[in-house]
């Protein structure tokens, strides 16, 4: 089993913090539902820094306004090798969950299609000889 690089990310606190305002690592969508209860995965804190793995799929729910008129926004971000953050898109109104569902399913797609055998090397490698590597190449039946 491969264990997730973590790197340490700032989640930021949408909204105002004296409504209700939640960050979630997403790591499946129930695609038969349209609200927040879609969205499978770990709470994180927001307004903090916490480890997170590389490439993780972050979604960032917030309210501001008054009690009886809440201004819903939510922000979906993905998670970069080097703890910086990349915003994919944003959605506000109480269609949010909707709106974003299906961005969310994409980016998980991506997440999953790059073939461990496939993968872009990494600084993991260096602890191998230059031998072992080329003999792990040879066994794979490549040069």
């Amino acid at each position: 089993m491969e264990v997730p690089i973590l790197v340490p990310i700032d989640v930021p606190l949408v909204g105002d913090e004296r409504h209700k305002n939640w960050a979630k690592v997403v790591t499946n969508v129930d695609e038969s539902l349209a609200s927040g209860w879609a969205f499978e995965g770990d709470f994180i804190a927001t307004g903090g820094i916490q480890d997170v793995p590389v490439g993780s799929v972050v979604l960032v729910y917030g309210e501001r306004g008054s009690r009886n008129n809440p201004q819903i926004e939510a922000r979906l971000l993905k998670v970069n090798a080097d703890g910086t953050m990349s915003h994919v898109s944003n959605a506000k109104g109480r269609a949010w969950a909707r709106t974003l569902r299906d961005d969310v399913v994409r980016l998980l797609e991506e997440k999953g299609e790059v073939p461990v055998t496939e993968r872009p090397w990494g600084p993991e490698l260096l602890q191998f000889s230059s031998e072992a590597l080329q003999e792990e190449l040879r066994r794979r039946g490549r040069r």
